[in-house]
C-alpha cells in the first residue's frame, strides 16, 4: 500500500470545519486568547439609591431574542437582546404597569438599565464599569444588612447583564451564584422573579450550563402561564429559550416542539404575518437543515422572506438577510446554482440598502459562505473574486497589515491550492504568516494556523524538508500553549505525519505520533468517530508494516466492527 494516502486532502487546520474556508475571526476564536481589560473607575460615580422595601407589584419586563437568520454576531450582548424592538416583550417599556403606578424604585431600575445600555452602545466602558460597580457595592451592602429579596435580585440582574455585554464572564458567574441564592427562596408571585429567571436562563445557556438554564426557563414559564394563561404571547421568550437549550443539547424533536408552540401562539395572538414569527421560523428552518429536511427548511425561510417583503418592501436589508438563509436551504436540497443566485441577490440587497456596513462581520461571513458555495459548485473564479473582495475591504477599513486580513489571505491561498496554483498559495500564506508573527510575536499559538497551511502547500510543492520544519515548529508552539494531549497539537501532528511519511522517517517514530493523535481524538471525538476511524487505519497499516501482529489484531477487529457504520470510508 502506498504511504501517500496519509496526506489529508485539505489543509489540516480546516478539517474540523463544515466550511471549506476559514470564517471571519477564525484565528481569534480558535487560537488567540485575548482578555478584555476594563479600566478601573477614574471619575465620579453616579449611584442610584435603592430603598430596602418596595410595595409595588410591577416588574421590569425585558424581552429576550434567542435566534436569528444568520446567527447573532453579538450573542454575548444581552443588553441588545433584552431591549430589542419588535420582539415579544410584555411592555414596550421596561415596566409592566401604567406610568401612574410606577414607583421610585422601578423608575430607578429603568434609569439604571437604560444608562448602562446607552453607555455600552457608545463604548463608554469606563462609565459603564463605574455605574455597575457603584450599584453592586450598594446592593451588596443591603444584602449584608439582611435585605436579600427580589429587589436586590433585580439590581444584580441588570449588573450581570452589563458585565455579560462586556464579556466579563467570571464576574457574571459570581453574580449568578448570588442570584441563585435569592431566587431559590423566592415565591413565584414575587415581584421581578419571572424576568430575572428569564435572564438567568439566557446567561446560563451562554455558559453551556444547560440544566440550570432549563430550570430557570421552566420556572419562568410556569409563572407566566399562571398569570396570563397557556396561550399568552408573554410566554414566548421562555419558550424560545427552552427551544434553544434543547437545540444545544441535541434534542431536536423537543426543540422543534417548542418552536412550534411559540409559532402557534404568535400566529393566534399577532397574526400569521407578524414580524414576531421570524425568530421561531428561523429556529425551525435551521433545525430542519441540520436534520436533512431541506424542503421544510425552505418553506420556513420562504415565509420569512415574504413576511419581511410585505412589511418593509423587496429592497429592505432584512429581506436580503432572509434570502441568504433561504439560499442555505436551497443548498441543503442540492440546488447549488439556485442557492448561489439567491445568495448573490440577497447580498446585493443588503449592500444597496446599507443595512449592514461593508466591513460588518455578518457581511464578511456571507461573502465567505457564498465563496465556499461557488467553489463547491465548480465556479471557482466567482468564489475567488468574493474572497479578494473580503481582503480588499479589510485592508481598506483596518489597514493592509491588520491581523484580520490573515484569514482572507489564507482563504485565497486555499482557493489557489484547490486550483493547483501552489506558487500563489505559498506567497499568500507567507504574507499571512509574516503579519501574524509581526502582530502576535513568534511564539503565539495563532501563528500556527498560517504556518501549518504553508507546510501543506510546501508538501505539494515537494519541498518536504522545509514543510517539516514549519510543521515541527507549529507542533512545538501548540504543545507549549495547549499541552501535549490537546486537540490543536493532534491536528498539527497529523500534518507532520503526512510530511514525515513521504520523507521516509523511521516507521516506529511515525507510529508513535499516530498513537498520540489517536489518543487525543478518542477523548475529543469519541471512540467511534470518523476521525478516530481514519487514524486507526493508519495505525493498523504501520503495525502491519512493522510486523507487530499482536498489537495489530485487536485494532483490526475494532475496525471491522466499525465497517457497518463507515463502510464506505473504512479501507485497511
Amino acid at each position: 500500500m502506498a504511504a501517500s494516502f496519509l496526506l489529508p486532502s485539505l489543509p489540516c487546520i480546516n478539517r474540523t470545519r463544515d466550511s471549506f474556508f476559514l470564517q471571519p475571526n477564525h484565528l481569534v476564536k480558535n487560537v488567540m486568547h485575548v482578555l478584555v481589560h476594563i479600566s478601573q473607575p477614574k471619575c465620579s460615580i453616579k449611584l442610584y439609591k435603592v430603598p430596602h422595601r418596595v410595595g409595588s407589584k410591577c416588574a421590569i419586563r425585558c424581552s429576550v431574542t434567542t435566534g436569528s437568520l444568520q446567527g447573532n454576531p453579538k450573542e454575548y450582548d444581552i443588553f441588545s437582546a433584552v431591549s430589542a424592538p419588535n420582539t415579544t416583550s410584555r411592555s414596550k417599556t421596561l415596566l409592566d404597569c401604567s406610568s401612574n403606578s410606577v414607583n421610585d424604585f422601578e423608575r430607578q431600575l429603568q434609569e439604571f438599565f437604560l444608562e448602562v445600555k446607552t453607555m455600552l452602545e457608545k463604548r463608554n466602558i469606563d462609565g459603564a464599569v463605574n455605574i455597575l460597580q457603584a450599584n453592586y457595592e450598594a446592593v451588596k451592602e443591603q444584602i449584608n444588612e439582611g435585605a436579600n429579596g427580589m429587589e436586590q435580585a433585580a439590581i444584580l440582574d441588570i449588573i450581570a447583564m452589563g458585565y455579560m455585554s462586556m464579556r466579563e464572564y467570571k464576574i457574571v458567574e459570581n453574580l449568578l451564584e448570588m442570584l441563585q441564592e435569592i431566587v431559590g427562596s423566592a415565591k413565584n408571585d414575587d415581584t421581578f422573579l419571572d424576568s430575572v429567571l428569564l435572564h438567568m436562563g439566557t446567561m446560563y445557556a451562554h455558559f453551556r450550563k444547560y440544566e440550570k438554564a432549563m430550570v430557570m426557563y421552566e420556572r419562568s414559564l410556569d409563572i407566566l402561564k399562571g398569570l396570563f394563561g397557556s396561550n399568552s404571547t408573554f410566554l414566548i421568550p421562555s419558550l424560545l429559550g427552552m427551544a434553544k437549550v434543547y437545540t444545544s443539547i441535541g434534542r431536536t424533536s423537543k426543540a422543534v416542539e417548542f418552536y412550534h408552540r411559540a409559532l402557534n401562539i404568535l400566529e393566534m395572538g399577532r397574526g400569521d404575518e407578524s414580524e414576531d414569527i421570524v425568530v421561531p421560523l428561523a429556529g425551525l428552518g435551521n433545525l430542519f437543515i441540520k436534520g436533512g429536511k431541506a424542503a421544510d427548511a425552505e418553506n420556513c425561510f420562504n415565509r420569512i422572506v415574504r413576511t419581511y417583503a410585505k412589511l418593509y418592501g423587496d429592497h429592505d436589508g432584512r429581506v436580503g438577510m432572509a434570502m441568504c438563509s433561504l439560499a442555505n436551504a436551497k443548498c441543503a436540497k442540492g440546488s447549488l446554482d439556485d442557492a448561489i443566485e439567491l445568495y448573490t441577490k440577497g447580498l446585493q440587497v443588503i449592500k444597496d440598502s446599507n443595512y449592514l456596513a461593508l466591513d460588518d462581520p455578518v457581511m464578511e461571513k456571507i461573502r465567505v459562505d457564498l465563496a465556499d458555495l461557488c467553489h463547491t459548485a465548480g465556479r471557482e473564479h466567482e468564489g475567488r473574486e468574493l474572497l479578494k473582495e473580503c481582503l480588499l475591504i479589510t485592508e481598506e477599513y483596518k489597514g493592509r497589515e491588520h491581523v484580520s486580513s490573515v484569514t482572507h489571505l489564507l482563504n485565497l491561498a486555499t482557493s489557489y491550492s484547490r486550483s493547483k496554483n501552489f506558487v500563489e498559495a505559498e506567497r499568500l500564506q507567507r504574507e499571512g504568516l509574516r503579519i501574524m508573527e509581526m502582530r502576535m510575536g513568534p511564539h503565539d499559538p495563532s501563528i500556527t494556523v498560517p504556518m501549518l497551511s504553508l507546510a501543506v502547500t510546501l508538501y505539494h510543492l515537494k519541498r518536504d524538508i522545509e514543510a517539516e520544519h514549519y510543521a515541527l515548529e507549529a507542533v512545538g508552539i501548540r504543545e507549549r500553549a495547549f499541552g501535549d494531549k490537546s486537540l490543536p497539537v493532534a491536528e498539527a501532528l497529523d500534518c507532520l505525519v503526512s510530511i514525515q511519511t513521504r520523507i521516509g522517517k523511521d516507521d516506529a517514530e511515525v507510529l508513535a505520533l499516530l498513537k498520540r493523535i489517536l489518543s487525543v481524538q478518542e477523548k475529543e471525538f469519541g471512540y467511534e468517530s470518523e476521525e478516530v476511524v481514519n487514524t486507526l487505519k493508519k495505525v493498523v497499516f504501520y503495525l502491519d508494516k512493522l510486523g507487530r501482529k499482536n498489537e495489530k489484531l485487536p485494532l483490526q477487529r475494532r475496525l471491522s466492527m466499525l465497517r457497518t457504520k463507515y463502510k464506505e470510508k473504512v479501507y485497511y
